[in-house]
């Protein structure tokens, strides 16, 4: 694997490995506790904008598929950081690694980091801007890149996750059958004549909304 590093704007330094595409990403850095649902939160728009941080250790264990998604178009993230990163994939519904997926959409990740070390110096002084780098080498360059940066606090983050044009949306929440086969519902769940005309703002809305609504 490429060498990779992370720099604060604050000078803390983390060098690892790189597994996802070869560039830079920057970023809000900010830190994710769950122990699954890594790709849920790679495609959640509301981390447009950021870097995340994964605490728990073991990502891409069980690979990525195409429908546990949280929106359309692939990632969010501006960058991933993780512990360690899995190539080889577990579970029957995978067909692709979560490096592919990620070089696929041109995103910057770094593994074998301390993320719990990251994690709490983040909680100790917040989440700050950060660069991630598979090209440069020397983390005083990325420092002074990165030190004066003015944030994400007054970006217009919207116009990059909302929808362009009206949309109709009818599946239902996720049901396993049978088969082991996963498929969206799309009748009503409800006693009939419940069903309820429902209009979403959508400013960056998870799929997994729209299926409960």
């Amino acid at each position: 694997m490429n060498r990779a590093i992370l720099v604060l704007a604050d000078g803390m330094v983390f060098e690892g490995e790189a597994f996802g595409a070869v560039g830079e990403a920057v970023g809000e850095v900010v830190f994710n506790t769950a122990m699954s649902g890594y790709q849920e939160i790679l495609t959640d728009p509301s981390y447009t904008g950021q870097i995340v941080t994964m605490t728990y250790t073991q990502i891409g264990n069980y690979g990525i598929n195409p429908q546990d998604i949280e929106s359309m178009g692939g990632p969010k993230v501006e960058g991933f950081i993780v512990k360690e990163s899995f190539e080889h994939w577990s579970n029957w519904r995978a067909n692709q690694s979560i490096g592919d997926y990620l070089r696929q959409h041109n995103i910057v990740a770094i593994s074998g980091i301390d993320t719990r070390a990251l994690t709490a110096h983040l909680r100790t002084v917040g989440a700050m801007m950060a660069i991630i780098s598979t090209r440069e080498s020397d983390p005083r360059r990325l420092y002074q890149r990165i030190k004066g940066h003015a944030g994400i606090g007054g970006v217009d983050l919207v116009k990059d996750v909302t929808t362009r044009e009206p949309y109709h949306w009818s599946e239902g929440l996720w049901s396993l059958d049978s088969n082991l086969n996963t498929a969206p519902t799309t009748k009503n769940q409800e006693r009939p004549g419940a069903r309820k005309r429902v209009v979403v703002y959508d400013f960056g809305v998870k799929l997994n909304i729209l299926r409960s609504l």
